[in-house]
């Protein structure tokens, strides 16, 4: 399995008030989520122990990663291994799968979670574990941003001809949806554990800026080195009903596809429906402006393509 290294962030944003739906308001279970430059937190217990900081990160296609001093301190047994590599492909080395017999969130229940067990770089430092996005298949899972609660509950979303409810697929088992740029549609990533909208550069080659792209920083792979520039778009980015003006964006030569990150998301209340591939996005703001920052590039690891254990991880 494969996906996807992240680029940790270059966009700051005006932050909406999001409306909150009839189901999140009657979520069975919901917590405090917290928002720490853009990425989403909460706090978890690990076989009855904790409670720990978890980043919630959409763009991981499993079900958790743990750090190594958390696996270490909780004893967790190790039950097999996977390989990690970054997108170029090279360089990849081994990771243990770790079991967590039980990972409470928001008191709901989750046992035999296998977990990739590694260290955390970065900002995800911060923080003793990652929840993946298929930990929450059974659920719909809301994100909500402006009055930060993260809620799980069940039930379905309905489609309505791609305004606010979006479908998805996850061939990875991450959330992969359609947006668009101008007149050009592309396929994006949405990755709560990512920061701004980054774009790579088969598509950046095919679009207009306000001005020529002008280096930004540089990000470090397991194995490459490389430049990010950064742009004013000439054009607006369309999310269904939703506009980003004219908006910041990174360009990388690392991304397979464009990253929506956690910058972008913050402007609404998300909504995942992994059971019927559809995604709702709220928000009382229709227009947005998303402008360049200097956050600290970081890229991570991914697993390397190989006949998976589903319930393992591709961290990205």
């Amino acid at each position: 399995m494969l996906f996807l290294t992240k680029i940790s962030g270059s966009c700051a944003l005006l932050l909406a008030v999001a409306t909150l739906s009839a189901e999140a308001q009657s979520s069975p279970y919901s917590t405090r989520m917290e928002v720490v430059h853009g990425k989403p937190y909460v706090m978890v217990m690990v076989d009855g122990r904790g409670p720990f900081r978890f980043l919630i990160d959409t763009g991981t296609g499993g079900q958790a990663l743990v750090g190594t001093e958390l696996a270490d301190q909780l004893n967790l047994p190790t039950v097999g291994d996977t390989r990690l590599t970054d997108p170029s492909g090279q360089g990849d080395h081994r990771a243990e799968i770790v079991l967590i017999d039980s990972l409470n969130v928001a008191g709901a229940e989750f046992t035999g979670i296998k977990a990739v067990r590694h260290r955390l770089y970065g900002e995800d430092a911060t923080c003793q574990g990652l929840l993946g996005f298929t930990i929450f298949k059974d659920y719909l899972l809301t994100l909500d941003y402006p009055s930060q609660l993260v809620k799980l509950d069940y039930g379905a979303l309905t489609p309505d001809g791609e305004n606010s409810v979006l479908p998805f697929r996850m061939p990875d088992g991450i959330p992969i949806a359609n947006l668009s740029i101008g007149d050009t549609r592309v396929e994006a990533l949405f990755d709560s554990g990512g920061t701004g909208l980054s774009l790579p550069e088969r598509v950046a080659s095919r679009l207009k800026f306000e001005s020529v792209p002008a280096s930004f920083g540089s990000a470090e792979s397991l194995s490459t080195r490389f430049l990010v520039k950064s742009a004013k778009l000439g054009s607006d980015v369309h999310l269904g009903q939703y506009t980003f003006a004219r908006p910041f964006v990174e360009i990388n030569s690392a991304f397979p596809l464009v990253n929506f990150g956690s910058f972008p998301m913050q402007n609404f209340l998300f909504t995942f429906d992994q059971a019927n591939l559809l995604m709702r996005i709220e928000s009382t703001q229709k227009t947005f402006h998303l402008t360049a920052s200097p956050t600290t590039l970081q890229m991570r690891n991914a697993p390397k393509l190989k006949p998976p254990d589903p319930k393992l991880v591709p961290v990205g």
